[in-house]
């Protein structure tokens, strides 16, 4: 029986920690299986390239989540609700998109204590699954981005919204978040650090998405003696969360992260 192909769409996506995760997966819990990444320059190609590649399954990462939306035939609930995909697997022809990314996130931020109201920096995939999910545990979200454009749909779903020219310092988040690229490949910050050093300074952590790297906001955080984490967490329970739809759900979730936790030591 020939192996089922899998792999990571994004771009960049090199960095990507999700094949050394997936493959430990497969080979823990003898999986006939391999997973390995593509970077993909136009999110409008994914769809064509899934099927060109003969995959069975994908997670898409930045910039492409807003476009694996719109090249799945079929959405789970929440995918739907967020408009946004990070997980794909094909059954009986047709694409199926679901999003781990908002439960991963959620599990994520459990080290974190006295969170009641947090800050999200950006306004893409990741931040829509993110904040759906945030608020239906009871975390009041607001969502800051550098332009108007891509707020709409959180100000239609009547999340608070602020742009870089709007935005108030002197109001006091619990947990900042870094939901953008800024950082990942450059060491720019995701907003002013106007912005960015009083509203650390009044908070009770920061958290960037961005894992692998020690990014400009969470040096920032730091010097402010602010406690940290990068996406290693959120990487891991999203994918956990993936392995389990790539597989058909015959493996417990805790089977699952113990392989994958192979790939962080």
């Amino acid at each position: 029986m020939s192996k089922k192909l899998f792999a990571i769409f994004g771009n960049p996506v090199s960095h990507s920690k999700s094949p050394l995760m997936h493959n430990f997966g497969f080979k823990g819990l003898d999986v006939e299986a391999c997973y390995s990444r593509y970077l993909l320059n136009d999110g409008s190609k994914l769809k064509e390239k899934f099927l060109s590649l003969g995959l069975s399954g994908a997670n898409i990462t930045v910039p492409h989540k807003e476009a694996a939306f719109e090249a799945c035939d079929e959405l789970d609930e929440f995918a739907r609700i967020a408009k946004a995909v990070n997980t794909i697997v094909k059954k009986d022809g047709k694409l199926y998109g679901y999003n781990t990314d908002g439960a991963g996130f959620l599990k994520s931020i459990s080290n974190f204590k006295d969170i009641k109201t947090i800050l999200i920096l950006g306004a893409g995939g990741t931040a829509q699954s993110a904040s759906i999910i945030l608020r239906n545990s009871e975390y009041k979200i607001t969502i800051l981005n550098r332009s108007q454009n891509r707020l709409q749909l959180f100000m239609d779903n009547d999340f608070e919204c602020f742009t870089f020219e709007n935005f108030d310092i002197n109001t006091k988040y619990d947990l900042i978040v870094n939901m953008t690229s800024a950082g990942l490949t450059d060491d720019s910050l995701p907003a002013p650090i106007e912005i960015l050093k009083p509203i650390i300074e009044d908070s009770n952590g920061c958290i960037d998405i961005i894992y692998g790297k020690d990014t400009p906001i969470l040096k920032l955080a730091r010097s402010l003696n602010k406690p940290t984490q990068d996406g290693s967490s959120m990487l891991l329970y999203q994918g956990v969360l993936a392995f389990d739809y790539f597989t058909n759900h015959q493996f417990s979730h805790q089977d699952i992260e113990a392989e994958m936790r192979k790939a962080f030591r």
